[in-house]
């Protein structure tokens, strides 16, 4: 019997993770997905990554519409699906964030082969590579073969972060930055929808311009280190 949060991925997810992390237990919500939907998309492969199921930040009705949308061959979730990190703080886990759970489920048990890549936000799942949960493979990388034969490495990233590598204090800084951010962010779509304006992430926006910028550093101070051993 499985009792981690890894099990996000099977029925007993949210009782199981909160007693771990000595939190309230939540219960299961309701999946209208039995509802008559539109034809699915059907695609060879899909990757998602970054949706940080556990936040206030998640946009949990479009991916979930986006879900019901598809059925691939091959979905790949690559990292920071669950953000363990928030839900260690506080407790968050409403019955949307079930649904996308039931649904990822779902497309495993209709034939979708579910890859589930763990990123620093869900790291406590890399312990657990190698194992299924629910129809979900739990692995450290992945091999993507496209359909011109060309081999692609599926990984989620941090493993060369430099900060989440050396100055782990400052990624924990920078994602209580960050949950401000996205509660900043709500408040900014919700004015954005008043006047008629479609969905747009002003915390993605400025996180990209964070990383370029950490990245342009981390090229100067490359430079740097070079020009001193010549």
């Amino acid at each position: 019997m499985v009792t981690h949060p890894l099990t996000a991925l099977a029925p007993g997810f949210p009782s199981v993770a909160a007693a771990r992390a000595g939190l309230p237990p939540t219960t299961w919500g309701g999946d209208d997905d039995d509802a008559p939907l539109k034809r699915k998309l059907r695609f060879r492969s899909v990757w998602i990554s970054d949706t940080h199921l556990g936040t206030a930040g998640c946009n949990a009705e479009l991916l979930l519409d986006f879900l019901k949308s598809i059925q691939p061959e091959t979905l790949y979730l690559v990292g920071d699906i669950i953000d363990g990190w928030r839900l260690k703080r506080g407790w968050y886990w409403p019955p949307r964030h079930n649904d996308i759970v039931r649904r990822v489920l779902k497309l495993a048990n209709k034939g979708t082969h579910v890859i589930y890549v763990p990123g620093n936000h869900d790291e406590v799942l890399r312990d657990y590579g190698g194992l299924s949960f629910g129809g979900v493979d739990v692995v450290p990388e992945a091999i993507h073969v496209t359909a011109d034969g060309r081999r692609l490495l599926v990984l989620h990233g941090d493993e060369f972060d430099g900060v989440v590598l050396y100055a782990r204090w400052l990624a924990f800084l920078g994602d209580y930055a960050y949950a401000a951010l996205l509660h900043l962010n709500v408040g900014f779509n919700r004015v954005r929808r008043r006047f008629g304006l479609p969905y747009w992430s002003l915390s993605a926006h400025i996180k990209k311009k964070v990383k370029n910028a950490v990245a342009f550093i981390s090229r100067f101070e490359e430079a740097v280190a070079h020009a001193a051993h010549e």
